[in-house]
């Protein structure tokens, strides 16, 4: 068994497309998604309709929650608002109501999905080193557990103590937990604009890491097309 695990796509189809290409050649058999199917980018529709279709397990994100309702954005960092605002008026009635019925943690086989942290999955709070991982590892009753938004890959290993390693290509050792974070396919913030997702074989007992060029211009193109600000289509570029 082979399992794609990817998120943050932020309606950038082209990435999409390109991840689920990629890993139907290395024997997938299996997918999971960590939410944040929709904002930032301009196709949100096409990449919820492609999730949807795949009937794979997904959870909710924080653009997910933002773009179903109806709440003031006006706290939000406003590039990211005015995406949300134009996001939402793309998306039927029934396809807002599809992304709040996203469950916040889901276990899959025998690991754990969640957005954000297991703490407290719906405040959405960030993992960007060790300590922030630390907490986490509290609530965490799978060896496993899998997230994203951040939009950078990482591995953090507890065992005798909680640390970061590279994250790479990493065996799961006995005894240990992992905290992992599979990066962004739409739009990854660690320098590199290639999407970004991870692959686990449960066979045996490890995890591959892989990036995947797209067609970014085409994605570009369409985010300022849109009316959308001019700074998502040149940070896709940058992997910022």
């Amino acid at each position: 068994m082979r399992i794609a695990l990817f998120g943050d796509i932020h309606a950038n189809l082209e990435a999409l497309e390109a991840v689920l290409e990629d890993a139907a050649t290395q024997e997938v058999t299996d997918y999971v998604c960590m939410g944040d199917v929709v904002g930032y980018n301009a196709d949100p529709v096409a990449c919820l309709e492609k999730v949807r279709a795949m009937e794979c397990p997904t959870v909710k994100g924080n653009h997910d929650e933002d773009a179903s309702g109806s709440h003031s954005l006006d706290a939000m960092n406003p590039v990211a608002a005015s995406a949300l605002e134009w996001t939402r008026q793309q998306l039927s009635d029934e396809q807002r109501q599809w992304l709040s019925r996203l469950r916040m943690v889901r276990q899959v086989t025998d690991f754990t999905v969640v957005h954000s942290t297991l703490d407290q999955p719906a405040h959405w709070n960030y993992v960007t080193n060790r300590f922030d991982a630390m907490s986490n590892f509290s609530y965490q009753f799978t060896q496993i557990c899998f997230h994203g938004h951040t939009h950078v890959p990482r591995v953090y290993m507890k065992s005798d103590r909680v640390q970061e390693v590279p994250a790479e290509a990493v065996v799961i050792e006995a005894g240990a937990k992992y905290f992992i974070n599979v990066g962004s396919v739409g739009q990854p913030r660690d320098g590199d604009w290639r999407a970004c997702y991870a692959i686990y074989d449960l066979n045996h007992k490890m995890i591959v890491f892989r990036r995947v060029e797209y067609d970014i211009e085409k994605t570009q193109q369409k985010i300022i097309d849109a009316g959308l600000p001019q700074m998502l289509a040149e940070r896709i570029a940058e992997g910022r």
